[in-house]
């Protein structure tokens, strides 16, 4: 076979192999789940998160350089950093465990 045609029937390979994992995991696409960020807060009160409201701030001890745990259901599933994206508070996943 020829540099193009070995080229062309990788990804003919990649594209099969892509499908098939999509049509394996099509049915749990669908399934609800919560995911949760763990934070941890110094001194917050249930009276601090009753006077939440727009443009409140909450310091933690949490490091600014160190990535947030995520979960799924109660489980670890990886860790990613917090951002802010227009005004609204964004988690980038950095690391899946």
């Amino acid at each position: 076979m020829s540099a193009p045609a070995t080229a062309i029937a990788e990804k003919e390979i990649t594209a099969a192999v892509s499908d098939k994992d999509e049509l394996r995991w099509r049915p749990f696409l669908e399934l609800p789940c919560q995911l949760t960020v763990e934070l941890a807060f110094g001194r917050c009160t249930v009276r601090d998160f009753l006077a939440l409201g727009c443009g409140s701030v909450l310091a933690t001890r949490w490091g600014v350089t160190r990535d947030v745990p995520l979960r799924v259901n109660g489980v670890l599933i990886g860790w990613g950093e917090l951002e802010s994206t227009s005004n609204v508070l964004c988690v980038r996943v950095t690391e899946l465990a």
